[in-house]
């Protein structure tokens, strides 16, 4: 399944990018695809709190995926 995946702050000066694809076996969970995500982007930060939102709604590590889904992978922002 294809799952469209979006960068932000940290991830897309890291990555390179703001939107990429990535193919997906049926049933992939979340923390199936931050996995695969940090084969394909080892520069990637692997421990921070990040915010994962699929098609706008913020999910928890366990939820499973769906063709077509869109994934916004959100680091901590701070700031004043």
């Amino acid at each position: 399944m294809i799952i469209y995946l979006r960068f932000f702050a940290l991830y897309k000066e890291k990555s390179g990018t703001a939107n990429t694809t990535i193919d997906m076996p049926s049933g992939s969970s979340v923390d199936d695809l931050i996995n695969k995500m940090h084969e394909i982007y080892p520069s990637l930060p692997r421990n921070i709190t990040t915010l994962i939102a699929v098609n706008y709604q913020y999910v928890e590590s366990d939820t499973i995926l769906h063709d077509g889904d869109e994934i916004a992978i959100i680091p901590p922002v701070s700031g004043g």
